[in-house]
């Protein structure tokens, strides 16, 4: 039988910088790429980064997953087996492949790290993650186009043998699980070799060949159609059944978003694995604070309909701005404030501590810098000194109506 723990927590991070924010945030391990990944502009690591974030991981009792998941060209392998060499002496955890040719080449290498098969695999069914089990491969991440039922399903089948990993939350890709065309087509930059420009984002109209000039009835107005355009995933309302049908890691995607985005979503989810009582309507209050394009339970409720997609508009919303950020407590119960995005005297501002706890703040009247100077505003990179005591890491942002 099964035995059924507390889900691992699996954070993304596209920069040094994010892996440290993940972590402090509550995620039990933090996955990022150093090459040969899906998101090459997303600040990938370099080897002595690496090794400083494995290193801060470890310290802290948490794992760290390198994504090695892009569909390599032939002689891409040896520089693939490589890096995965290197990394590997560094201690990580797990590496996470999408190609079968990766896969068999790492498991020949005799590595220390765990194999991990990505999103990219579309795994769909109990035999396929058995069948990865065969190969060497510890654990498989479920395609996000399954119901809850299906994963049940799964979970029942492999009883335990393999462990299984599902998105909870962040950005869709209209087709399978990032295996798209459409990017490689209008621009040249390939999508499956992490270089996608996100074209599902961009205004479309259909027109039938036969009948031009004639738009399809969805057509609404001047400003097009975004009809590939699919909200973020967000499963908050999932994570106990998911945990009671025994999936080992909840994904958080993400490696190209800011650290307000890492933060927020990270002890979001820390909170309900937890088992803390979170309403629905406070998830999307706080979700509401990060860049989001609306959300939705995907797949995960058995069918995807018009209400999954943003049709009338491209642009991302949100109702916070990330203000700064707490550097260090001071031992006289102060503590130093990096000022991100302008702020000014005596506004009111909203906290959220990397426990997940939140309240508000209002600047003191005038702000004091580190330096002894006092001021009536501060721009990006000042310190401020703030009359209260909270803890390094928790985010400040300013709440729009």
């Amino acid at each position: 039988m099964q035995t059924k723990s507390k889900p691992e927590l699996l954070a993304p991070a596209g920069t040094l910088e994010k892996l440290k924010w993940a972590s402090e945030f509550g995620a039990d391990a933090v996955y990022f790429g150093a090459g040969y990944s899906l998101r090459s502009f997303a600040g990938n690591f370099d080897l002595p980064q690496v090794a400083e974030g494995l290193d801060y991981l470890h310290k802290r009792g948490k794992k760290g997953y390198i994504t090695l998941n892009i569909y390599p060209f032939t002689d891409e392998y040896d520089g693939i087996s490589e890096l995965a060499g290197s990394i590997d002496d560094m201690g990580a955890d797990a590496f996470i492949v999408a190609d079968l040719g990766v896969l068999f080449a790492l498991k020949q290498m005799g590595l220390k790290a765990k194999l991990h098969i990505s999103t990219q695999a579309n795994t769909m069914s109990a035999q396929t993650v058995l069948a990865y089990g065969g190969m060497g491969a510890s654990r498989v991440n479920l395609a996000r186009e399954l119901s809850l039922e299906q994963i049940k399903q799964i979970q029942t089948i492999v009883g335990g043998s393999v462990e299984t990993e599902v998105f909870i939350h962040g950005a869709v890709c209209f087709s399978y699980s990032g295996r798209c065309a459409i990017s490689d087509y209008l621009t040249g930059r390939r999508a499956n070799r992490g270089e996608c420009t996100h074209p599902c984002r961009w205004k479309y109209s259909l027109v039938e060949e036969q009948r031009p000039g004639q738009y399809h009835p969805v057509f609404e107005d001047e400003r097009g159609l975004y009809y590939f355009n699919s909200k973020d995933l967000a499963l908050f309302e999932y994570v106990p059944a998911l945990i009671d049908a025994g999936v080992n890691s909840f994904k958080i995607e993400g490696r190209m978003k800011s650290m307000h985005y890492i933060a927020s979503t990270v002890s979001l989810y820390r909170q309900i694995i937890d088992g803390k009582p979170l309403t629905a309507q406070r998830c999307y209050e706080l979700l509401s604070r990060v860049k989001n394009r609306g959300y939705t339970q995907g797949f995960m409720k058995g069918e995807i309909n018009s209400d999954d997609y943003r049709l009338e508009e491209n642009e991302a919303c949100g109702n916070a701005v990330f203000v700064g950020n707490v550097l260090e407590e001071s031992a006289d119960d102060k503590c130093v404030f990096r000022v991100r995005n302008k702020v000014h005297a005596g506004e009111s501002l909203e906290v959220l501590r990397p426990d997940g706890t939140t309240d508000t703040i209002t600047l003191p009247s005038p702000l004091t810098t580190v330096w002894g100077g006092q001021v009536d505003f501060a721009n990006n990179e000042e310190q401020i000194i703030l009359d209260r005591k909270l803890p390094a890491f928790t985010i400040i942002r300013r709440v729009c109506s």
